[in-house]
């Protein structure tokens, strides 16, 4: 237990002297049990607390799973595993659990990376998107890296309930899909843009692209992987 409290009074000078890498990434023998005890490292318990979802609006704001799942954080160059996490796509925040005070933790947006939710969907923060509307704080799912990176922006809205219910508005799931390269940014809504964007032609691509049985229209997840990261031609 005093190798623990020991291993906490350190934590600020381990993070100020950029040592968190190296002692999160040791086999140090009470490691376990600070996990067990304390199973998220300060860093990740430091934002400000969680503000519920309106009760008034039906559905949920979250991406994948309303409840919390582990999955993997990486802030500040720091990967954390098998960290508690919810991403609140209508705000574009990244939520975790504090275990002592049993609250809902914001992780600040500033300093997140890139994390991986429980059904391996893998998100990373992209600086330059800015003037896009529904860029929020910058994290995108990343579909796929080659030359380009396609990129999707998961998000939602809400519209009015119609009908006489004790909700007076309703979710509803968006996505917009990137290409990226060099820092710039291309939003693609078709399979045109995405071939002018490539540079690539139609006709060229045509029967590699039917003989996967890729259309943009029908999955655009699956073939901006595809064609980001085979590239036929």
């Amino acid at each position: 237990m005093r190798k623990i409290i020991f291993f906490l009074s350190l934590l600020p000078f381990f993070i100020c002297n950029g040592l968190m890498a190296q002692v999160v990434g040791e086999n140090l023998a009470f490691l376990p049990e600070y996990q067990e005890r304390l199973p998220y490292f300060q860093e990740l318990i430091t934002g400000g607390q969680y503000q519920e979802p309106s009760r008034l609006i039906e559905g949920d704001p979250y991406y994948f799973s309303r409840q919390f799942e582990n999955g993997s954080l990486t802030i500040n160059g720091i990967t954390y595993p098998q960290v508690p996490l919810l991403y609140d796509v209508y705000r574009d925040q990244v939520v975790t659990f504090h275990p002592v005070f049993k609250q809902k933790i914001l992780i600040k947006p500033e300093k997140i990376d890139a994390f991986n939710l429980a059904n391996g969907t893998r998100f990373k923060y992209f600086s330059g998107n800015e003037s896009h509307l529904r860029n929020g704080n910058g994290i995108y799912e990343v579909l796929g890296e080659g030359k380009f990176t396609a990129l999707a922006k998961q998000f939602k809205t809400t519209k009015s309930k119609r009908e006489l219910s004790k909700y007076d508005e309703e979710y509803v799931d968006k996505v917009d899909y990137f290409l990226r390269k060099d820092g710039q940014f291309y939003q693609v809504s078709k399979e045109s843009a995405v071939l002018k964007v490539l540079g690539l032609e139609k006709k060229n691509v045509r029967k590699e692209l039917k003989a996967k049985n890729l259309n943009f229209k029908n999955n655009p997840e699956t073939y901006l992987h595809y064609i980001v990261t085979v590239n036929p031609n």
